[in-house]
């Protein structure tokens, strides 16, 4: 058991039955009254998202989600299907992958950490960084130096991301999976 004050983002919680992620939390003290936490929590089951206040010392049961190393394997409509270093498969629901859909291509070599909830793969984590190419987008605009410029890319896996303006088709880029953001070409 946790008390609400020690509650970090990315800790999975116990509330109303079902295990929440904790995405941000704001500590508010005032003078005399004790600390109250705001939490701002995703259901893991149902992908809901709501925003809770506690008392600092209210206690929240803390879940260890197992976590394990897998490769992607293929789709099988609706499920993404992900194979261990054992070769066991595992299934994840499209709708569970959020924006890491826009990330998997068939191929793909980086390993992704698959998140089981009772035996249940509920989510996928994928990799800080990874390297796409870049199948459409268009020519830059000439004298358009003024700052970052920065115009729309198509990716391998069908993702839409900005890139600088010196990207073209066919480049291989970095792309940060936690914003979504171009970092680099390769």
């Amino acid at each position: 058991m946790k008390t609400a004050h020690e509650v970090r983002p990315g800790n999975v919680i116990m509330f109303e039955g079902s295990p929440w992620v904790v995405q941000k939390t704001e500590t508010t003290r005032s003078g005399r009254n004790a600390a109250i936490v705001k939490l701002k929590l995703k259901n893991l089951l149902l992908n809901s998202g709501t925003e809770t206040t506690f008392k600092g010392e209210d206690k929240l049961e803390d879940i260890i989600l197992d976590r394990l190393d897998c490769t992607y394997s293929y789709f099988a409509d609706p499920m993404y299907v992900f194979m261990d270093a054992e070769y066991n498969q595992y299934d994840v629901e499209a709708e569970n992958l959020g924006d890491a859909a826009a990330y998997i291509v068939d191929g793909m070599e980086e390993t992704c950490q698959v998140t089981f909830y009772e035996g249940k793969a509920i989510s996928v984590e994928m990799p800080t960084t990874i390297v796409r190419e870049v199948i459409y987008t268009e020519p830059s605009a000439r004298g358009d130096t003024s700052g970052k410029v920065m115009k729309p890319a198509t990716i391998t896996g069908g993702g839409t991301i900005s890139v600088a303006d010196f990207v073209k088709v066919g480049d291989k880029i970095e792309i940060d999976t936690r914003t979504g953001e171009f970092k680099k070409r390769v």
